[in-house]
């Protein structure tokens, strides 16, 4: 079982690899791509900026904890986008049939399919994350625990966007509603969860997990709690596991396109 789990890592990371070792044959538009998305965050960090000269706090955050609460939703948005870009596109795998072209190859049909295309941008998202990390203040602590965050974070949101996308083998258009949760999930996520009370904030821990992959995480950061650490640790595990089942349910009724495609 172990040795299965290392061979589709070393495969994931290998198909990551060259995703990136194709797009960077065009430099300019690789190098523009993540300095525009660099430029992009830097924009909304000013607005903070402005906020914070008029109030001292928002919900208790200071500009310092907004910077790691940007760093973190960055951070994991690049990760789930470098590593797992096509999850967020699963709705048109299914309804176009564009599996097909994973089905024939002799690897885990669910991680072919979503590491088959990085979104060169998102890297700009990576370094946005660690350049707030320096801002608010690295140590060697807040360093490895950010790097496990963001890259269960990323976990997490693929695995969501895998979840309600694979509600396209049952439900027609299921695409809008997809795109729906997902859109939501990162909205909410730039925002300081304290500013959210009683059924939202139960929300944001449960249908919209974004607690568990955002705001929690923020709190062991700046506290660290063992108990908070497993429990992000567990939310993991459970929910890579439901995407997965529910990825392989629906995919006993998934209809061929017969499209003439393969790839390398």
């Amino acid at each position: 079982m172990l040795v299965e789990v290392k061979n589709e890592i070393k495969i994931m990371l290998l198909s990551v690899k060259y995703n990136i070792m194709r797009q960077m044959v065009n430099k300019t538009t690789f190098l523009t791509s993540i300095l525009v998305m660099l430029l992009n965050n830097a924009s909304f960090i000013l607005q903070w900026i402005v906020l914070f000269s008029i109030k001292d706090d928002v919900g208790g955050y200071t500009l310092r904890q907004i910077v790691l609460l940007w760093g973190l939703a960055s951070g994991v948005f690049g990760i789930s986008h470098v590593f797992f870009n096509k999850a967020f596109e699963m709705p048109e795998l299914i309804i176009e049939g564009k599996l097909d072209t994973f089905l024939i190859q002799p690897k885990n049909v669910l991680l072919s399919a979503i590491t088959s295309n990085i979104r060169i941008s998102a890297i700009g998202d990576i370094i946005y994350a660690y350049i707030c990390l320096v801002v608010y203040g690295i140590s060697i602590q807040s360093f490895i625990l950010f790097t496990i965050f963001i890259i269960t974070g990323g976990i997490i949101l693929a695995s969501l966007s895998t979840i309600m996308g694979s509600l396209s083998f049952w439900i027609v258009k299921g695409d809008i509603l997809a795109d729906a949760y997902i859109n939501m999930c990162i909205n909410v996520s730039t925002y300081p969860g304290s500013i959210f009370k009683g059924i939202t904030k139960i929300i944001l821990y449960t249908v919209v997990p974004m607690g568990l992959s955002i705001y929690l995480p923020l709190d062991i950061i700046l506290k660290f709690d063992i108990l908070k650490f497993i429990c992000i640790i567990c939310f993991t595990v459970l929910v890579v596991s439901l995407a997965f089942l529910i990825f392989y349910k629906g995919l006993k009724r998934y209809s061929s396109s017969n499209l003439m495609s393969s790839r390398i």
